[in-house]
């Protein structure tokens, strides 16, 4: 009997997207677009931080990695319970969680991105007079963006996917529709919510390559000689 309910129920029922769409759907989606944006920022932050220090101390860069490492290879239902009993059933566990699943991603990122700036170009900046700070900002940084974004590309998609795990507190935007649909056997919240999660991540990872080929116009210049 609930086997042939399951078949017999429709995979879309627009009458619910009609009737949820701005309590139900609408909310989850922002929620969901809030929650990987604010992970995003905070981990770009923490994650410039950390490459700094390991690109000025050396000898921190082992341990930066390995710290960062560690934290992306915790199963994140795990971390979320961990989290909970301290910071209560809010988005602040989800939050820290995300952040911190972005670091491996951002922080090999930049230092990728620093890394390859020619050591003559450094040179020829130092000759030009400008100071350590001015030299980062406007010859280092622009020339390691191609390295940066795409590790920003790869960690918003990432983060866009685990939002939806965050459901198990209540607080994983078009995730807490993917689990409704489970929880009810209800296939149409499921297929709404996958579909908007699969949709955000390719706006995004469009949004940052356009965004990106905007700012490194001298990039595309490069591979079409």
């Amino acid at each position: 009997m609930i086997f042939a309910a399951q078949v017999s129920e429709p995979l879309i029922r627009w009458k619910y997207i009609r009737e949820q769409w701005d309590d139900k759907i609408l909310t989850a989606l922002v929620d969901h677009i809030q929650l990987t944006l604010i992970s995003m920022a905070l981990g770009i932050v923490v994650a410039a931080a950390l490459a700094a220090i390991a690109l000025r101390y050396r000898w921190w860069a082992g341990p930066i990695t390995a710290f960062s490492a560690f934290v992306y290879t915790i199963p994140s239902v795990a971390l979320f319970g961990l989290l909970v009993p301290y910071t209560g059933l809010s988005k602040t566990p989800a939050v820290i969680a995300l952040t911190g699943y972005t670091l491996l991603v951002l922080v090999s990122a930049f230092i990728a991105g620093f890394q390859s700036v020619p050591e003559a170009v450094r040179e020829a900046a130092d000759g030009m007079g400008l100071s350590p700070r001015r030299r980062v900002l406007a010859v280092e940084l622009p020339l390691a963006l191609p390295y940066i974004i795409t590790g920003i590309r790869v960690a918003t998609v990432t983060t866009v996917g685990l939002v939806t795990v965050a459901a198990i507190i209540g607080k994983g935007g078009l995730g807490d529709l993917i689990l409704d649909g489970l929880r009810l056997t209800y296939w149409t919240p499921m297929i709404v919510g996958a579909v908007l999660s699969v949709t955000l991540a390719l706006v995004l990872d469009l949004g940052l390559w356009l965004a990106g080929r905007v700012a490194t116009p001298w990039a595309r210049r490069g591979r079409s000689r």
